[in-house]
């Protein structure tokens, strides 16, 4: 008999709703692209949002933002190194080519406990429109 195993998809809980979105706090996060580039983080709620996403280290190697001390305490992360950050993107008309990711207002994930929060960076080096595409 052949098991097969089905990949558990890790539950984010935000701390606060994303702007915009008051009633959706739980999401998941899906591979969008197969190999761990792109993501859907897609709200549980089946009317819910859902946003296309990027690790952004897999495209901005230098992208290493200090996290505040707030935010840190409040998903009750210990080491902010230990922390997996996000960043949405945006398609916009033009298409995939001119895509940009959001990298002043990062998704903060503790992944011992996979709570998360969006966090808008006061360091303005981290543009809200930076092209995934150079």
């Amino acid at each position: 008999m052949t098991l097969s195993l089905v990949p558990t998809l890790p539950l984010l809980s935000l701390t606060e709703a994303l702007p915009g979105f008051p009633g959706h706090r739980d999401y998941v996060l899906v591979t969008a692209d197969g190999d761990g580039r792109l993501f859907w983080l897609q709200s549980m709620s089946p009317d819910g949002p859902r946003f296309l996403a990027v690790d952004p280290g897999v495209y901005f190697p230098d992208y290493a933002p200090a996290l505040p001390r707030a935010v840190c305490a409040d998903l009750e992360l210990a080491d902010p190194a230990q922390a997996r950050l996000y960043c949405l993107v945006t398609v916009p008309p033009e298409g995939p080519a001119a895509a940009t990711a959001n990298l002043r207002a990062p998704l903060v994930v503790d992944p011992a406990t996979w709570r998360a929060a969006q966090v808008v960076l006061a360091d303005a080096a981290h543009p809200i429109r930076r092209p995934l595409r150079r």
